[in-house]
């Protein structure tokens, strides 16, 4: 299922037509129909999840879970991955992996030195 196939189908949802949720968002027209074949920029992308009160990565396809991320849980420290895809949004699927795999490398390293300087600290 497409971005574009999640949006239609929240549209639905809520009866209104892409051409009504355009104008609604101020979105140029058939901007949305272009989401069929490219990538929508990450500000519309989250204009979108916004107006509908679901996640980026809902209508990305990441997730079937809808639910979006609360505002107080998208700084660092409280839900960091859901941080990182909402703040990825757009990229290329190549590069998010790679980002990914780098916070997930540095995380681990990070949690390495905290047990060393417990450990010393428990001597």
């Amino acid at each position: 299922m497409t971005t574009f196939d999640r949006v239609k189908e929240l549209a639905d949802r809520q009866k209104i037509s892409i051409v009504e949720l355009e104008e609604k968002l101020d979105f140029g027209k058939n901007s949305l129909y272009r989401w069929k074949n490219s990538s929508p920029a990450s500000d519309k992308l989250q204009k979108v999840a916004d107006y509908f009160n679901v996640s980026v990565d809902y209508l990305l396809g990441r997730t079937d879970d809808s639910k979006p991320i609360a505002e107080h849980d998208k700084g660092p420290g409280t839900d960091l991955m859901g941080y990182f895809r909402l703040n990825t949004a757009g990229f290329d699927p190549d590069e998010t992996e790679k980002i990914e795999e780098s916070l997930i490398d540095y995380t681990d390293f990070l949690i390495k030195k905290a047990r060393e300087r417990k450990a010393r600290k428990n001597k």
